[in-house]
């Protein structure tokens, strides 16, 4: 569980909540169903537009990523891919099957197999890379969702906040109304900056922070499996990738 992202985003209420408190507006100063629909409806229907649905779904599904993310154990990696190279150094290659049928990470699995069926350490690497490419942009599209709405937000904030005035303009005629309609045309802008600025666009960085992350320990993995393909010292293999801890 991330923490960060909690207490990011409880902090993100207590600004925009606290804030409208402190300034002596309230918090019931802060709904307004029209704008609402103008901002938040609006800002999913400009990404559903820009989207395929799959890549709109798995948008929606990564977004959990921000509170947990995908586990990630470089150091039992390192020990696992050193393990193999030794067994393979003992035993030859085929002494890894019985791992490749029990291995549970489906990218370290495949280059298992590809281990154990003899096929070369470049076609293991190009095969295992072309997976790895495909993954990572799937992803990141994923992640752009969100990107795309924290540009959108803004922007439909401000058309929702210039139709609440042109509303405001068709009552000049009483004076009483002037004041709740300017505040509430305004509620359309700090949906879309706050939308913006405190949600969307943390979310699609952060995503795309455990994509990179994600991306960089298969690299390692490729690596590893490479190295045991062209017969490396385990010792040397282990050197190598060590280079992937921070």
């Amino acid at each position: 569980m991330d923490i960060l992202s909690i207490v990011g985003l409880l902090l993100a209420l207590v600004a925009i909540l606290g804030g409208s408190v402190a300034k002596g507006s309230g918090i019931d100063a802060l709904w307004n169903g029209a704008a609402f629909v103008i901002v938040v409806v609006g800002t999913v229907a400009a990404a559903l537009l820009q989207a395929k649905l799959q890549t709109f779904i798995h948008g929606m599904r990564i977004i959990s990523w921000i509170f947990a993310a995908p586990r990630i154990d470089t150091e039992e990696a390192i020990e696992k891919l050193v393990s193999w190279s030794q067994i393979a150094r003992k035993e030859g290659l085929l002494g890894l099957e019985t791992l490749a049928e029990q291995e549970t990470d489906i990218f370290s699995k495949k280059g298992l197999q590809l281990l154990v069926d003899g096929t070369e350490p470049e076609t293991i690497r190009n095969i295992l890379e072309v997976d790895l490419g495909t993954k990572e942009q799937f992803d990141l599209q994923g992640a752009k969702i969100f990107e795309s709405m924290g540009i959108y937000a803004p922007t439909l904030g401000i058309i929702g906040a210039v139709m609440g005035l042109m509303a405001v303009m068709q009552n000049l005629a009483e004076p009483d109304k002037l004041g709740p309609g300017i505040a509430a045309a305004f509620v359309a802008t700090i949906y879309g900056i706050a939308s913006a600025n405190l949600f969307f666009l943390p979310v699609s960085n952060k995503l795309k922070m455990t994509i990179q992350s994600q991306t960089a320990y298969r690299e390692m993995i490729i690596d590893g499996i490479t190295a045991i393909a062209e017969g490396e010292n385990p010792r040397n293999i282990e050197t190598k990738l060590r280079g992937y801890v921070l």
